[in-house]
């Protein structure tokens, strides 16, 4: 997993609208970069609520919000419209990003083993390095945290 003040991999991914997000159009700005395992399951759809909620208060802080999965742009489009999201979605069919931040795990569940995304958010400066990770990410108070976390790297 890429650690605190390295520098954040570069991307181009699609977002939710088909349209190209590439982290060089944000340099300049604070990107809360999180990733998170399946649109419209109950952890992710809190989580994504939550940080919909909290978007004007990270745009307050010139901080741009994405949140990443392996879901396609469809599958992104039908999940902010049934739940009503404010925030960019980005699609990462092929894995490749979420390989180069450490976030496609090797993961157990019910004594089965596969490949999937480990829920995670980077707090990447606006040089395009990361001051903030949190890894195996609960829900709970997350957004809150990372709010914290931004206000106290910007202070």
């Amino acid at each position: 997993m890429i650690k605190i003040d390295e520098k954040a991999p570069e991307f181009c991914l699609p977002n939710q609208d088909d349209v190209e997000i590439c982290s060089r159009d944000l340099k300049g700005k604070w990107v809360v970069l999180y990733f998170y395992p399946r649109d419209n399951t109950p952890g992710c759809t809190t989580e994504a609520c939550e940080f919909t909620e909290a978007a004007p208060d990270f745009g307050s802080l010139d901080a741009i919000i994405l949140g990443v999965s392996a879901d396609s742009t469809k599958k992104h489009r039908n999940f902010i419209e049934k739940k009503d999201l404010g925030i960019t979605l980005l699609s990462d069919e092929s894995t490749e990003m979420m390989q180069e931040y450490g976030v496609w795990q090797l993961k157990k569940n019910y004594g089965k083993e596969y490949m999937g995304i480990v829920r995670s958010t980077f707090i990447i400066d606006p040089e395009g390095v990361v001051k903030a990770v949190f890894e195996k990410v609960r829900v709970k108070d997350h957004v809150a945290k990372v709010k914290a976390e931004l206000e106290s790297l910007q202070a």
